[in-house]
């Protein structure tokens, strides 16, 4: 049976062989070429010469969110007594689907009760975009956060809930336009009606 290996695991066999990281890259920039010759274009043409080059540094920021690691995120702070909902709310973010490699993008809203601490709002920001920053699932992306969040930070409860068009859905397929897909993760308090309630009262959804 396969050992399934840690996110520091993983992490730290990435950075630890830049040289296979340096192979890999050369790899990706023929399946560039390759990937033009197959849609119709001519790779030799003048302003198609950088594009491997190009696609693999946009990917490097696309796909950024595999060389982080969430633990190194958070920064913790003593809260007061009896604090109540924190939210931070209209987290523009932006995915790529796992299923078709298309972009889905939109806005992620995150709420926790705290449990004697908090952590710096820009520290929930860069949580979510560490997620999106991978090959994701809209569903798994708002699961991802909220167990980091629940791991990391403790709290009583947390919910995330994330709205998104996707190119798959607008571009190809059904090619509906105007649909957002709407998915939430709950945990701790959040789970109980009430919570949830007063959560998307205060977002005003």
């Amino acid at each position: 049976m396969a050992v399934k290996r840690s996110t520091a695991q993983v992490l730290e066999n990435k950075l630890a062989a830049p040289e296979k990281r340096d192979c890999a890259a050369d790899r990706m920039k023929r399946y560039v070429t390759d990937f033009m010759e197959y849609v119709g274009d001519d790779p030799a043409r003048a302003s198609l010469a950088d594009t491997p080059g190009r696609v693999l540094r946009s990917w490097d920021k696309l796909f950024g969110g595999y060389r982080q690691d969430p633990a190194r995120i958070f920064r913790f702070f003593e809260c007061p007594e009896n604090s109540d909902i924190v939210i931070l709310k209209n987290i523009d973010f932006y995915s790529t689907c796992e299923h078709h490699l298309l972009p889905f993008f939109g806005e992620l809203h995150i709420g926790y009760l705290p449990d004697g601490k908090i952590t710096g709002i820009s520290k929930l920001a860069r949580l979510a975009e560490l997620h999106a920053r991978r090959l994701q699932l809209q569903e798994r992306l708002v699961s991802d956060i909220a167990d980091d969040i629940e791991k990391f930070l403790e709290p009583r409860g947390v919910i995330v809930t994330a709205q998104a068009q996707h190119f798959c859905m607008t571009s190809r397929g059904v090619q509906k336009q105007r649909t957002k897909m709407v998915a939430t993760a709950a945990r701790g308090l959040f789970k109980q009606q009430a919570h949830r309630a007063e959560f998307f009262s205060l977002l005003g959804l």
